[in-house]
Formats: C-alpha cells, structure tokens, sequence
C-alpha cells in the first residue's frame, strides 16, 4: 500500500507532546520510500516545528535534522510547472480558496504518486477536494 504523509501527520511524529504522536509516528516508522509527501510538506514541517512555543525551542538545526529524516525515509513528490498551475485551475474552478490551495496542490501529489491513501487528520479540508480524493483520506487510526 502506497501512503502519502500529510504535513498534519509528520509534525506529530516530531513533537513527543502532541495528541497524535503515537499514531502518527507509529505510521512513519512503518513507512518507506514506496511512502510519499510533498516536497512542500518539508517547508510546512520545518517552519510548524521551529515555529512552536516551546522552551527549548526546536532550532532551525534540529528543524534540518528532523526535514533529513523525512527525506531519508519518505519518497518526495513535485510538480512541474504546468501540473502545478493546472491543480490551481482546478481548485479555482471550484470553491477552493485561500489556504486550501495548497490542500489542492498536496492532493495533486498524491495523485501524481499513486498513493492509495492520504494520510492526514484534517479530513475535512482534503475531502472537499473531489472524489479521487476523498477516496484515499484516511487518518492514521484508520490504518
């Protein structure tokens, strides 16, 4: 089974306190590199991570560290130019605004990839981005 690991999933694997960090790390432990994220998803990581009140604060050399791991061990996805502004469209086509653009774009990733599951705990804004995504969005407690 090809997985795609959403931003929402990865931060907890790196955050010992947060709710979903067994589930969540449990999942990337599991995973290979037949598992896939978005190359964006690095920058959300890293910038989420580094970004939290914590005291110590995780510092942009552990924020690389932690973006190292993810590479090591995930697959990651791009898209060119043209799938890029064509996921856009698509979303602009639709009631896809703001933010949830880039929902779009990761969705497109996934698609690219091939994945039979997108990994995420924001269902509800990867569900309104059609059909052939609804279809793979599961948490990691559905797995």
């Amino acid at each position: 089974m090809k997985r795609f690991f959403d931003g929402s999933v990865l931060v907890p694997v790196f955050y010992a306190d947060h709710p979903q960090h067994a589930s969540s790390t449990k999942l990337f432990l599991d995973a290979g590199k037949d598992d896939f994220c978005a190359l964006r998803t690095l920058g959300e990581v890293y910038a989420t991570l580094t970004g939290l009140p914590l005291r110590p604060r995780i510092t942009g050399p552990e924020g690389m560290g932690i973006v190292k791991q993810i590479r090591e061990r995930l697959t990651l996805i791009t898209l060119s130019e043209q799938e890029y502004v064509s996921a856009l469209e698509l979303a602009s086509s639709g009631t896809i605004v703001g933010a949830a653009a880039y929902d779009a774009l990761i969705s497109h990733c996934a698609l690219k990839a091939g994945a039979d599951v997108l990994l995420t705990w924001n269902v509800r804004d990867f569900i309104r981005l059609g059909s052939a995504i609804a279809r793979l969005v599961k948490t990691p407690l559905e797995l």
